[in-house]
């Protein structure tokens, strides 16, 4: 296996990503038991996904991850997931989620690639294959 990269079934893959969402409204509610409840649940549905989370910090009013995802998943569906399971333990587990949001997390995000060899590098690479 070449060092750095996973691989799945079929596929050999480096898949980085850097992920940021809120709470609804931008409340300031992920503090102190439900912020450490919060990083444990990621952490669950990650790893059930076979994602790795490369660095967590969640903050009072945001939450940013850097994870790597198998493409075979896809981005989107790991941050639909991440978000579901996580509103539903958390509203769960500590009720005044509830009274103060009417759900936890906005329909948004932010995701952006990380990584990787540089883009002209891989044009150069794409280029050559023609005289290969």
């Amino acid at each position: 296996m070449i060092k750095g990269y996973k691989s799945h079934n079929n596929i050999v893959y480096s898949a980085k990503y850097h992920i940021a969402f809120c709470p609804k409204f931008k409340r300031k509610v992920l503090e102190g038991a439900i912020e450490k409840r919060c990083a444990e649940i990621f952490g669950e549905v990650a790893t059930r996904y076979g994602a790795e989370i490369i660095a967590l910090e969640i903050m009072p009013d945001h939450v940013h991850l850097l994870v790597e995802v198998d493409p075979q998943l896809g981005i989107h569906r790991f941050v639909k997931q991440i978000k579901f399971v996580s509103s539903h333990h958390l509203r769960k587990e500590f009720p005044a989620l509830v009274t103060r949001l009417p759900s936890l997390w906005t329909n948004r995000y932010f995701v952006s690639t990380v990584g990787g060899a540089p883009l002209s590098f891989i044009d150069q690479y794409v280029e050559d294959q023609r005289n290969v």
